[in-house]
């Protein structure tokens, strides 16, 4: 049974449109440590999704979001801390380790109040051109929908199997 951790993604854009706050993340422990990641986090039960990324944004940036529009979904099986191991696909091939299922909403934020602080409980946060986020670390999989997000296109829609940490594929549809 499919059952997907929900969460939200939030991408802060810079009053000027050109650059986009992200954070490095560097907690021990942090299954995404060393990489360039948007901010957001896990869905609440008493929370909608639009909720929940205005709460993760004054968590993790002290902003109030203002205005935000959903750029995609994407459904990230596999992702995540293991949660169990099997054989691989071929006999005599290593063990493979499954992640959690994550189900996200990607939103880019247009419009925001405050200060965002120079660090949170996760790594250092950081304005980067959106022109030069390919060459951040970040995980792999980010390369193939970051420009979604940032484009003019209608919303979209993936899928992203992981398998052993990495992307195993990648597909999406938007809607007219």
């Amino acid at each position: 049974m499919f059952t997907p951790v929900i969460g939200t993604l939030g991408y802060v854009l810079s009053t000027d449109g050109t650059r986009v706050l992200l954070v490095h993340r560097s907690r021990q422990g942090d299954q995404h440590a060393g990489k360039w990641n948007g901010l957001g986090g896990k869905l609440e039960p008493d929370e909608d999704v639009y909720t929940c990324l205005c709460r993760e944004l004054r968590e993790e940036a002290g902003i109030e979001v203002t205005s935000a529009r959903l750029r995609g979904t994407i459904s990230w099986p596999g992702f995540g801390a293991p949660t169990s191991s099997h054989p691989g696909p071929d006999p005599g091939s290593p063990t493979v380790a499954d992640g959690e299922d994550w189900f996200g909403f990607v939103f880019l934020v247009d419009g925001w109040t405050g200060t965002p602080p120079e660090r949170n409980e996760d790594g250092p946060l950081a304005w980067h051109a959106i022109d030069e986020l390919a060459a951040l670390p970040m995980w792999e999989g980010d390369r193939y929908w970051l420009p979604l997000v940032f484009g003019d296109g209608p919303a979209f829609h993936g899928v992203m199997p992981y398998v052993d940490g990495r992307p195993a594929s990648w597909s999406y549809t938007t809607a007219p």
